[in-house]
């Protein structure tokens, strides 16, 4: 691998030269055209990384997740990693394994790492949080929740859920289980609930019930015996895809058919929700998209531009096998 002190070495100068070059510095047009040619002859290619950690400005995007196995996440990494390329920047990710505390002191370290701005993948926002970017001064965008002091990428889940709902009761279903996870999750805890609460709140015959776990499959396929058991419903309604893959575990594993006997529906649009059989109708979100959105919003921030405080990513309803059409 060829270094800096292998270029000075070759062009005849200095270290301290060859790096006032890769900074931008003052050097004269001589010096310059040889050690141009020297990186041309070797195939040089500068470690941006270290660059960036003497530069006063930047080009590397700190992006935060909470999890790394999330079809969301990767989706909205590759995202974000494809349109930084474009714009000449690049991306470092710090995982909090939905740890709020790490993820605290995943905003100090990436400040501490001098990166131009912070992406981050958010299930909530707390007073820390808004500590933690007061402190540091790093233009911030959030993805996937919303919070008025910060610029956000979110989806639009709460048209997403009152579509579903009206899909639902289209097809003719009253006797309903919505499972969903904490409201602390204001985007897929609070809105995703409150969209479907006001679709199926339009009709006076639909018996409702509202249960709640957690993103995990295992969690989503002990919580249904206790489901069907309280109110024998004709569909449940999941927060998630992943929740939805739970509960078609779990429906299988009790003997019933889905969807003839119980119909599922979820939300994200996994692509393995399309390989399951039957495929799982969904409210698909484009992650890949709200992750390209981010990277261009982070970078109009951090070059002072003006910006919208709230930047809205697309849904579409999926439909396929997993939901019956029910006439009572």
């Amino acid at each position: 691998m060829v270094t800096i002190d292998d270029i000075a070495k070759i062009a005849g100068v200095s270290k301290s030269t060859v790096s006032r070059f890769l900074n931008g510095g003052s050097i004269s047009e001589v010096t310059r055209r040889k050690i141009e040619s020297v990186i041309a002859d070797t195939g040089y290619s500068p470690n941006k990384f270290a660059q960036s950690l003497k530069a006063k400005k930047t080009n590397i995007i700190g992006t935060i997740v909470p999890r790394l196995d999330s079809f969301a996440t990767s989706q909205t990494l590759i995202g974000i990693d494809d349109q930084l390329r474009d714009l000449n920047c690049q991306m470092v990710i710090s995982n909090s394994s939905q740890d709020l505390s790490r993820e605290i002191e995943n905003i100090h370290n990436l400040a501490k790492q001098k990166v131009a701005g912070i992406i981050l993948l958010a299930a909530e926002i707390t007073a820390d949080h808004i500590e933690a970017f007061k402190k540091v001064e790093i233009p911030v965008i959030l993805v996937g929740q919303q919070h008025d002091q910060f610029h956000s990428v979110i989806h639009d889940d709460f048209e997403a859920a009152y579509e579903l709902g009206g899909y639902i009761l289209e097809r003719g279903h009253r006797k309903i289980a919505y499972l969903g996870v904490t409201e602390k999750d204001i985007a897929v805890g609070a809105k995703r609930k409150k969209g479907f609460k006001k679709a199926v709140e339009a009709r006076n015959d639909c018996n409702v019930h509202y249960f709640e776990t957690s993103f995990k499959i295992d969690d989503a396929v002990k919580k249904v015996p206790g489901i069907i058991e309280e109110c024998n419903p004709s569909i449940i309604v999941c927060a998630t895809d992943n929740i939805a893959l739970g509960v078609l575990k779990a429906a299988y594993s009790m003997g019933l058919r889905v969807p003839e006997d119980l119909s599922i529906t979820g939300f994200g649009g996994y692509d393995i929700t399309g390989i399951t059989y039957p495929g799982i109708t969904t409210a698909k979100f484009f992650y890949k998209e709200a992750g390209q959105l981010a990277a261009r919003n982070i970078i109009q921030l951090v070059q002072g531009e003006e910006l919208n405080k709230i930047t809205l990513s697309t849904f579409k309803i999926i439909e396929r096998e997993s939901v019956d059409k029910k006439i009572y």
